[in-house]
C-alpha cells in the first residue's frame, strides 16, 4: 500500500467514514484497510520527517562518486559543505569505503529513525502500576490524569496527560499497559475512532417553504390572503366630542 493511500484512508477515517467506504474508494480490500487502522490502534501515524542535520539522498550520491575516485574524506566534506568527521561516521557505519552505495546507505537511515522511542510508561514502573490500578477501578484517563496531578504535584516523572493514556491503551505496537485494560474504558472500544459531527438543528424551521416555492397569484397581491406586509384594515371612527351633542343654551 502506497503512502498516499495511507494518507488517504487516515484522512477519510478522520472524517469518521467506515472502513468499507474507504475501501470501496481507494480500490483495497476490507482486510487490508482494517489491517492499516489497526496496526496503530487508529491513531494516526506521525508523519516521517527528515531530520535538519541528517545527511540527503544527494549527499549520500555524492559520497559514493568521492569513494570511486578515492578522494579524501576531508575532499568529499568540502564538496558537499559537510564535516569530514561526518563523512568518516557515515562511511563507517554502511560497510566502509570499498561497500558503501549511496541506496543502501539511505535506506538504512530511514530504517534507523523508525525506531520507537520507550515512553514514559514504560521507563516508570510505578506509574506504570498505578495507572493499572486506577483503571480497573473504571476511572476514565482524565480522572487519573487530574488525580495524579492532586497526589503528585512536584514529580513531574508520575504526571502523565490523558491523551498519553489512550495512545497507551490503543497503539498496540507502543502499549505498555495490558491489553484488556481497554474494556474499562468509557466506550470499551479497542481501536480509537473519529468522532463525527452531528449536524446542528438550531433555527432551522420545520417543514419550511420556500418562498420562491409561493403561487405566481400572489405577486400581483390581488388576494387578501396575499398581502405581505400590508395594513388593510380600516382605522375605527374618532369619537366625536363630549360638547358636540349636547343641546344648544337658550
Amino acid at each position: 500500500m502506497s503512502e498516499a493511500e495511507k494518507a488517504e484512508i487516515w484522512d477519510r477515517q478522520g472524517r469518521g467514514e467506515p472502513l468499507y467506504v474507504i475501501a470501496r474508494q481507494i480500490g483495497r480490500s476490507l482486510e487490508g484497510v482494517r489491517h492499516e487502522v489497526n496496526l496503530t490502534g487508529g491513531v494516526r501515524p506521525e508523519p516521517r520527517r527528515r531530520p535538519r542535520a541528517a545527511l540527503t539522498a544527494d549527499e549520500r550520491e555524492e559520497i559514493s562518486r568521492g569513494l570511486a575516485r578515492n578522494d579524501s574524506y576531508r575532499v568529499i566534506g568540502a564538496r558537499i559543505g559537510r564535516p569530514h568527521s561526518t563523512v568518516l561516521r557515515e562511511v563507517k557505519r554502511n560497510g566502509g569505503r570499498k561497500r558503501y552505495r549511496a541506496a543502501a546507505a539511505e535506506k538504512a537511515s530511514v530504517q534507523r529513525r523508525r525506531r520507537p522511542k520507550p515512553t514514559k510508561l514504560e521507563l516508570s514502573a510505578q506509574l506504570r502500576a498505578k495507572m493499572e490500578a486506577l483503571l480497573k477501578l473504571n476511572w476514565s484517563p482524565q480522572q487519573i490524569s487530574a488525580q495524579l496531578k492532586r497526589e503528585y504535584p512536584d514529580d513531574p516523572q508520575m504526571q502523565i496527560s490523558h491523551e498519553t493514556i489512550y495512545l497507551a491503551l490503543y497503539v498496540q505496537a507502543r502499549g505498555s499497559l495490558r491489553q484488556g485494560l481497554t474494556r474499562h474504558l468509557r466506550r470499551r472500544h479497542y481501536v480509537r475512532h473519529a468522532k463525527q459531527k452531528q449536524p446542528s438543528k438550531r433555527g432551522q424551521i420545520p417543514d419550511r417553504i420556500m418562498i420562491s416555492d409561493r403561487p405566481q397569484e400572489a405577486a400581483d397581491r390581488a388576494v387578501p390572503g396575499h398581502w405581505e406586509g400590508t395594513c388593510c384594515w380600516a382605522s375605527p371612527p374618532m369619537p366625536s366630542a363630549p360638547w358636540s351633542s349636547a343641546p344648544a343654551a337658550t
